[in-house]
């Protein structure tokens, strides 16, 4: 069973709708489609998970009217990097989900198998409900571990504040379903709860911080932006990423495969490895 603790008040958030313009985490509409190809076996049913001690209604109630002092990218409390063993760095990538964004970059994850690149992949909910089969094939594979990239794909806070034109969870309790959904989502996927929190265009406000960390998951932000909501060219993905120093987190986007983002990995992950570079999923 799941938390005995699950908000009679639903799972799901609202969400409010993507920006007509593309910036610099957000999400755009996809330009392309994804391939059928299969690289994974499907998983078998998870094991029945022990009750989880979190209460999200309790978290809720206990950061009502709070006022947040910070709001941004780069708080307090937001994972950028990680103390690293020699030159490591870890990639990760989000699938946003939603109306035009439910598809995924093929090419892009067959070469981080094929070249054993360890990633974490940040699957926002709807992506998973849209991508069953293909979410479980993924969540399978032992070179990739799954972050909660939300319910509904909301920068996260609890007076509604936006970035980049999408409106944010407007309430403390929306801010613990925003996270707490795709949460419960992704155990029943993987058979675990997730350990990783990236918000619908990375920002956050410090209530909305600690609320995550209360839900038992790290927030988790970036140092190396690489493809600007899956906006940028595949050279300026290159550029990006070899700005790329020991410690550091990359933020990408998986769910666009006629962007410049596959391209700019496939030329710039190599070019980092011969560079010293090892890869690491986020510890």
């Amino acid at each position: 069973m799941l938390d005995t603790g699950l908000s009679r008040r639903g799972l799901f958030v609202a969400g409010a709708a993507l920006a007509a313009s593309f910036a610099t985490s957000g999400c755009g509409v996809a330009n392309g489609n994804s391939s059928d190809r299969v690289l994974e076996p499907p998983r078998a049913n998870p094991v029945k998970l022990p009750v989880s001690t979190v209460n999200p209604d309790t978290i809720a109630a206990r950061y009502a009217g709070r006022k947040p002092a910070g709001w941004g990218v780069d708080l307090d409390g937001i994972t950028t990097g990680f103390a690293a063993a020699g030159t490591q760095f870890a990639v990760t990538f989000d699938a946003c989900g939603g109306p035009g964004n439910n598809d995924i970059d093929e090419n892009l994850l067959a070469f981080l198998q094929a070249q054993r690149i360890p990633a974490t992949l940040f699957l926002n909910k709807r992506w998973i409900d849209a991508n069953p089969a293909r979410a479980g094939q993924i969540a399978a594979n032992p070179l990739f571990e799954i972050g909660n990239h939300g319910t509904a794909h909301c920068p996260l806070s609890v007076n509604g504040r936006a970035a980049y034109e999408i409106a944010g969870t407007g309430s403390a309790q929306a801010a613990v379903d925003e996270v707490w959904g795709n949460h419960q989502r992704i155990a029943a996927l993987t058979g675990k709860p997730p350990r990783f929190f990236r918000a619908g265009t990375a920002h956050y406000d410090a209530v909305a911080v600690a609320i995550v960390k209360d839900l038992g998951e790290t927030p988790v932000g970036y140092s190396v932006n690489a493809d600007f909501g899956a906006t940028a060219t595949a050279a300026t993905v290159q550029s990006n990423m070899m700005k790329a120093k020991s410690g550091g987190i990359s933020l990408a986007h998986m769910h666009r495969p006629k962007s410049g983002t596959g391209p700019g990995m496939l030329n710039a992950l190599p070019a980092l490895k011969a560079n010293g570079f090892e890869f690491v999923k986020l510890p």
